[in-house]
Order: C-alpha cells, then structure tokens, then sequence
C-alpha cells in the first residue's frame, strides 16, 4: 500500500524518536526526543534539526477545513522536494539525508511520516510571507478594479483578470498566528520588522526565485501565476535560507498555460492546479462566518486531482510514496 493509498493524515501523528512541538494550518513540526526533556513542552527554538511534516488538512480563508484530502501532504512533499532540487544555488533548509518520496535513503524519517516528511535545519524564520505575483488574479485583481493598485503598487491602465503583469511584483504579507488573517504589508513595513538589508534580500530572492521557477513551469505547460515563499536566517552562519513548502498547489497558483493563451473568459483562461476549487466552492457556500461548513466528496477529489495531474506536469515520473 503507498502513502496515498492510506487513510487521510489530518491529526499529528505518534512517532518514535520525535516530539511533536507545533501544528500549523497543514504541516505539523517535531523535533528529536529527549528522554530528559519535558515531553509537554518541546523547544524549537534549542533544537538543531526539525521533522516538518505535511498533513492531509486543507485551508482556506484562515480556516482549517473538514475533511482533509488523503494524500494531499505526500503531494506537497514530493512537489517541494521536486522544486528544492531545482532550484541550485538558492540556499535551503534541506538536511542532506532527506530524499525524494518513494525513494529507499530518506534516512531519519519515521516509516509512518514516509513521502510527507522534509527532515530539515532549524532556522529563525523570518514573521514575513514573501509573496510574488506574475498575473493578476484573486485579491489583485479586486483591488486593481477599485484602485489600479495591487497591495498599493501601480499598474498599468487597461489589465484584464488573468493577464499577465509587465514584470513580476513582490508584494509581502505579516505572517499573522494561526486564526487570525494575514496583512498585506509595504516594503517599508518589512524594512522595519527585519531590517533594510534583510528586507532587500528577502525581496531579491523571492523574485529571483519565482522567475526561474516560472521558466521552469512554462516549460512544461504550466503558468506560475502567484506563490509565497517563507525564509529563516541560519542560525550558525545567518544566511537566509528557503524554508517550508516551496511553490506546492497550497502556496500558489498554477494554471494550464494553453488554457490560458487560448481562453476567452476568466474561467476558461484560468484552469487551476490548485486548492482554487476549494476556495470557488467555498466562497460559493459559506460567507466567512462561523464553522465553514463540510467539503463534499467531489471537491476533495477535484482537487487532489488536479494536484496529482500538476506534480505530473511538473515532475514528469518522480515517484510518489
């Protein structure tokens, strides 16, 4: 039986060797057990090495929705490690006996968290989503129809929902504590959380990143349309290093690029590879109050769908737990 074939991973799981110290919307974080230590309350912040593993929980609109998409985290691991391996020179927070799902030496991940772990350095992470946008869509384009600004940057006169920006634009976000609502912030905003020189790189290579990503996604038939990137400083050296997901259908828009050339209308230029179905049924049954209510069964697997066919695109045979 292979990972996607098993039962959904929602809760954080019980694994030999590691504590679990954190959950977030999707990935839960572990870090090595010590006999010593109390149990109740693991430290990130004194461990050298974390466990992230990616659950089978889907989000949107800071809520965690039920139920989760079985397979989904092994998608999202496989998919990061694909991209982690792509993108040479660009400083991770991979340790170096973490492999490919569905590959025998990812040495040190438990056999219950196999093809939805990154065995990863503990890094200080930056409280800032680097995001960067290459089309306009979603909440830019809202904004752009009211201002001809997307989070307060100029744009041409004339743009259509789905057309492609002049030049990629880095537009970042407060990294806000699970529940509550991320907050588009300006450049200068970040300069005063991180500093003038690590706000300029975060921002260098977020684009510089989302570019050759974006080369990389044509390339194969796909539109990198937006993505978030999240870095953390080394915590021997200070380098800043890309951390969590990297460009997942959780952290970004991809969408079917003959679609895009050849479509007449928003819906028919935008075929997603993302959690977009999630996010269209959800706006179209729920107003942001309350409990959100239930997935049906169709849009969970519309949607794992659609990220088992991006992976493929992308990743062509990379083998899958």
């Amino acid at each position: 039986m292979t990972a996607l074939d098993q039962p959904t991973a929602s809760t954080p799981l019980d694994l030999p060797g590691w504590r679990h110290a954190y959950s977030g919307k999707v990935r839960d974080l572990y870090v090595p057990a010590d006999p010593a230590a109390d149990a109740a309350a693991p430290d990130l912040n004194a461990a050298s090495r974390v466990l992230v593993v990616a659950s089978d929980r889907v989000s949107a609109f800071d809520h965690v929705l039920e139920p989760g998409i079985p397979g989904k985290g092994v998608l999202l691991t496989t998919l990061s490690l694909w991209w982690f391996g792509q993108l040479a020179g660009i400083p991770n927070h991979l340790l170096a006996n973490t492999a490919t799902a569905g590959t025998d030496d990812a040495a040190g991940i438990p056999a219950a968290a196999a093809g939805r772990a990154m065995l990863c350095r503990t890094l200080d992470m930056f409280p800032i989503e680097c995001v960067v946008r290459g089309y306009l869509t979603g909440s830019g384009w809202k904004e752009y129809q009211a201002s001809q600004t997307v989070c307060g940057l100029p744009l041409p006169a004339g743009l259509q929902n789905g057309d492609r920006l002049p030049e990629p634009i880095y537009t970042p976000a407060w990294k806000a504590p699970m529940g509550e609502h991320d907050e588009n912030i300006s450049f200068e905003r970040t300069v005063e959380l991180v500093g003038a020189d690590v706000a300029a790189e975060l921002r260098r290579l977020s684009l510089e990143t989302f570019r050759r990503a974006s080369a990389i996604a044509e390339q194969n038939g796909v539109i990198l349309a937006d993505t978030k990137f999240e870095f953390g400083a080394d915590r021997a050296t200070g380098e800043i290093t890309l951390a969590d997901e990297v460009l997942t259908s959780d952290s970004s828009r991809y969408w079917d690029a003959v679609l895009w050339q050849t479509g007449t209308t928003p819906e028919q230029r935008m075929s997603s590879f993302d959690k977009q179905i999630v996010r269209d049924w959800l706006s179209a049954h729920w107003d942001q109050t309350g409990t959100p209510p239930a997935l049906p069964e169709d849009i969970i697997e519309r949607t794992a769908a659609r990220y088992r066919e991006l992976l493929t695109r992308l990743a062509g045979d990379t083998p899958v737990a």
